[in-house]
């Protein structure tokens, strides 16, 4: 068989199997026996025993609807990659506009201090420090299982990456889970999703169900945690809180009862759906 014609067999086998993008799978499974990239796939000729095998045994994988992002191991976020795996939350690439948002806001301020909440991964905070020269980014999160992946993460990074970045384990809704930390930037992908929705097998079998689900509306963690972001944040400076696709409301409501931010807005993805709310830290008035 072609190269051509065993990439279109697993992506048939993918299909049949629920996969939402079966073809781009089927690429980026081959591509990663092989050892090219997607667009490389067209000048190889062929696949050594060995190779064939592997990449059937990886889709096979795929098929019971293991992430892809578990099979290969790593993810890209961002300017920066990380290893993924069980235990840890898969970062997607919707979040990456919040990391976007993010580094346009502190692109002006001279040695930035940022603090990303749930941190997870590792993902925002680790592509925010390697992303903006000079910042000190602080990384909070509870889970012990992701707090392993994050500093795997953070330990893959450059020296001059690494010392800017500080890992703290702790509860995010504790307001002084950051005490004496005052930052320019807040960014937050926390637990949102209500309890009881539908999931594709993807995330509900193997995502953290700490890092997924906020009680019955979402809001368990957002709603404690504007608490810490108020104490953290200082006068004049920037939140971001990644939401669910039915909360941007309820965020937005929280932000506001706080009387602690202004310029509460909502920001929506590519796609048009809601997807963060950003704020501004209230000015303290003369």
């Amino acid at each position: 068989m072609s190269v051509h014609e065993i990439r279109r067999e697993a992506a048939d086998v993918l299909a049949a199997a629920g996969v939402d993008s079966p073809g781009v799978d089927a690429a980026l499974l081959l591509a990663h026996v092989v050892g090219r990239t997607v667009g490389e796939l067209v000048m190889v000729d062929g696949l050594t025993d060995d190779q064939l095998s592997r990449f059937h045994q990886l889709v096979r994988r795929r098929a019971t609807r293991e992430p892809l992002q578990h099979i290969v191991g790593r993810v890209q976020f961002g300017s920066v990659e990380l290893e993924v795996g069980p235990g840890v939350f898969t970062p997607r690439m919707e979040t990456e506009l919040l990391w976007s948002w993010g580094c346009k806001v502190v692109a002006a301020v001279p040695a930035p201090v940022v603090v990303d909440l749930c941190s997870g991964s590792g993902a925002l905070a680790l592509a925010l420090a390697e992303s903006v020269t000079g910042s000190l980014v602080h990384a909070v999160e509870i889970d012990p299982d992701a707090l392993t992946w994050l500093r795997r993460n953070l330990s893959l990074l450059p020296q001059s990456v690494r010392e800017r970045v500080v890992v703290h384990p702790g509860d995010v809704r504790d307001p002084n889970v950051l005490a004496g930390v005052s930052a320019d930037l807040v960014v937050a992908n926390p637990p949102y999703i209500p309890t009881g929705t539908d999931l594709p097998a993807e995330v509900a079998e193997f995502d953290p169900a700490l890092a997924l689900f906020g009680g019955v509306d979402g809001m368990s963690v957002i709603t404690p945690m504007i608490e810490t972001i108020a104490r953290v944040l200082r006068p004049g400076g920037a939140v971001a809180i990644e939401h669910d696709d039915t909360t941007g409301g309820l965020v937005m409501a929280a932000l506001d009862t706080s009387a602690d931010f202004e310029g509460i807005s909502q920001m929506a993805d590519l796609a048009g759906r809601a997807r963060f709310v950003s704020a501004r830290r209230a000015k303290m008035k003369p």
